[in-house]
Formats: structure tokens, C-alpha cells, sequence
């Protein structure tokens, strides 16, 4: 690829259909933003407890070329989501709003092998391996499951614990059965 060239910059729809074959292969740059409501993302309704209307995620994506030394440019995707879920809070196990803020960068490749090859140790960016028909949407659900909490909670003092939770109901009968243990052994001596 001449380093003097000029590339085409493709306008991304914000249809989710069409986020499902994307061609990154291309010799072309990317752009696009729109909104993904939670039924579009079937793996991520999964998760959640209910689904009200305006929940789901903005998403923003851009793609640029960046110069790589001794090789050619990579093709770097930006992707940017905003938006909230709700799931079942695991202190009081009510329903609990996560919004979520993320930001992600990917150096785009087109094998296995280059991903494999890409150097663990960059936290800034991780390799996504693409082809002329890669799903973007899937890979938007994808970024959301993985930032989703792995305990969703409401913020500290905002809910107390629900009593099934901990046991609290039996805790008073337990403590009581294990409140000396040689207690049996005292009465058996006694007889």
C-alpha cells in the first residue's frame, strides 16, 4: 500500500443487519455510530433481568491506517459503547441498572496466526482478526458481555442484603447447634 495514498472513508449504517458483514479487508477506512437495543443483542437479553425500552447501547467505531515500522500500515478499529443493562443485583436480588462506558482499540489482522503472533503485553490494543465478511455486531455484544460486572451490585448503602441470601433465617438455629461442640460430651459424662 503506497504510503501517499489517499483511502475512501466508508460510512458504517446503523442498521444491525447490516454490522453483520462488514468488509475490513477492504483498502478503505470506517466510520460509523448508532444505537443497539438489547433485542438486537440476543446473548446479552440472556443477561438481562427485564429489558425497558430505551435500554441498549450507543456505539461508535473508526477505523484508520497507522504506520508500523519495517512493515506495512495496520488498519486500527476504535470502538466506543455507552448505554445500560439491567441485571439482578447479588446483594438484594433486585433488579440493578449497570451503565457501562468503554472504550476498546484493536489492531485489525487476517489470520490466527498473526493474532497469535501479536505481543501479549500491549494492554492498549489487542489483535481482532477480520475478513471480508466479519460481524462488528457480534463483536459489539462480545466487548458489552465482557464488561459487564462480574458481581452486579447496587453502590454501598443504596440496598441491604436479601435474607436468603446469607441464610439468615436458619443462622440463629445454627449458631445455636454449634455453639460448643464438646456440649455432648459434657452430658454423656454426667450419665
Amino acid at each position: 500500500m503506497n504510503r501517499n495514498q489517499v483511502l475512501p472513508q466508508v460510512e458504517l449504517s446503523a442498521e444491525p443487519s447490516a454490522l453483520k458483514r462488514v468488509d475490513f479487508c477492504a483498502p478503505q477506512s470506517y466510520r460509523g455510530a448508532g444505537f443497539l437495543s438489547i433485542s438486537d443483542m440476543p446473548r446479552l437479553a440472556e443477561e438481562a433481568s427485564i429489558i425497558n425500552s430505551g435500554d441498549g447501547f450507543d456505539w461508535v467505531v473508526q477505523t484508520h491506517f497507522e504506520d508500523s515500522p519495517g512493515s506495512e500500515p495496520h488498519q486500527i478499529l476504535e470502538l466506543g459503547l455507552k448505554g445500560r443493562l439491567h441485571l439482578v443485583c447479588q446483594r438484594c436480588l433486585q433488579d440493578c441498572a449497570v451503565d457501562l462506558d468503554e472504550k476498546r482499540r484493536f489492531i485489525l489482522v487476517l489470520t490466527d496466526s498473526e493474532a497469535d503472533e501479536y505481543p501479549v503485553e500491549d494492554e492498549e490494543q489487542e489483535p481482532l482478526v477480520v475478513n471480508q465478511h466479519f460481524n462488528l455486531l457480534e463483536t459489539i455484544e462480545d466487548e458489552v458481555l465482557l464488561s459487564l460486572p462480574l458481581i452486579p451490585k447496587h453502590p454501598d448503602g443504596f440496598c441491604e442484603p436479601h435474607a436468603s441470601t446469607f441464610g439468615e433465617g436458619s443462622e440463629k438455629e445454627t449458631s445455636n447447634e454449634r455453639e460448643n461442640p464438646f456440649n455432648i460430651l459434657k452430658n454423656m459424662k454426667k450419665n
